[in-house]
């Protein structure tokens, strides 16, 4: 039984053909397709910026005007420049779709770089005038721009004008992939994402299950080697008490740590003051004091410090007089003056 082929898109077919054509001159046909509804937007966005006003001042007009008109004629007239002389038909080959590549990009910046400058005009004149006689100038050269067989035929007697041979129509024949050129680059960076997050998912989930295995592991080990018995409990039954096990014990936690310890005690002065004999009520007079530091030191460091208090502080908390007089006998006085 023969089936029949099926309607479905059977007279979208060759327009789908047409535009996903494998080769060079659809690769170039597709990126001006690509940019061909790209006023829309333009137009909606500059629509809502002036309120939907129509009327502008009448010099941006004539401005987006005089751009648009500049444009065509550049469009027109611009051709791909001559091949030199003396190559040989591959090179030919090449350098002729390089050049007609330049050449349709160079169609497209003259149709999209109007539109920009019409926007702008609209928005200062306030109204979509100067936007829409840019667009009546400028959108027709995106088509204008496309590779057909008018304008191959016409790129390519441009290029040969010295007499080299360029084999255009051999070049665009060449097979290529079916790219567009936002779009794909797009694409390929997410798939490209996505593989790579797909890969760190399965390393995680591999790590995750080695844990939980070394995890059971551990476990496993320490129920086989249990460190303290179980004490059977009044609610388990007698077969379970063999099967019960408990694990080791953890040891208490020190009430301090280490940065709470203590620190060194600096030496007290009053203890040497009790060792030395002198009591804290008994006031030193000068002469004491000049008798204690005449002592040598009997009873080691705390006799020391016990003269060294006496010396600086007096029971009251005052200097001592050791303290401030500095030559012992002497009155601490201003020396008479020798002037006449």
């Amino acid at each position: 039984m023969v089936e029949r082929p099926r309607k479905r898109f059977r007279v979208l077919r060759p327009v789908i053909d047409f535009v996903l054509q494998p080769t060079q001159e659809g690769e170039l046909r597709r990126r001006v397709l690509f940019w061909v509804p790209a006023p829309l937007p333009i137009l909606g966005l500059v629509y809502l910026l002036v309120g939907g006003a129509f009327s502008a001042a009448g010099w941006t007009i004539l401005l987006a005007a005089c751009v648009g008109v500049a444009a065509m004629l550049l469009a027109t007239v611009v051709q791909p420049t001559p091949l030199p002389e003396g190559l040989a038909p591959p090179v030919s080959a090449r350098r002729s779709l390089h050049r007609f590549r330049q050449f349709t990009q160079l169609r497209l910046a003259l149709a999209l770089a109007p539109m920009v400058i019409g926007a702008c005009a609209a928005l200062i004149g306030g109204g979509m005038y100067p936007l829409f006689a840019v667009l009546a100038l400028a959108w027709p050269q995106l088509l204008l721009a496309m590779p057909t067989f008018f304008t191959i035929t016409r790129a390519r007697r441009a290029m040969e004008a010295w007499g080299t041979t360029a084999y255009l129509w051999h070049a665009l024949s060449r097979p290529a992939k079916v790219t567009w050129p936002i779009a794909t680059p797009l694409a390929r960076s997410y798939r490209a994402w996505r593989t790579e997050r797909a890969r760190r998912l399965a390393q995680q989930k591999i790590q995750d299950q080695e844990q939980d295995k070394a995890w059971k592991e551990a476990v496993a080990t320490e129920r086989a080697n249990p460190t303290e018995p179980t004490k059977p409990s009044a609610k388990t039954n007698k077969s379970e008490e063999g099967t019960l096990q408990r694990t080791r014990r953890l040891q208490a936690l020190p009430e301090e740590d280490a940065d709470n310890e203590p620190t060194a005690l600096i030496p007290n002065l009053e203890s040497g003051k009790n060792e030395s004999g002198q009591g804290g009520a008994e006031k030193d007079t000068p002469a004491e004091s000049a008798k204690s530091d005449a002592m040598p030191s009997s009873s080691g460091s705390n006799a020391t410090v016990g003269r060294a208090d006496r010396q600086i502080l007096d029971p009251s908390g005052a200097l001592g007089l050791g303290v401030r007089n500095r030559r012992r006998g002497q009155a601490n006085r201003r020396p008479p003056s020798h002037k006449p």
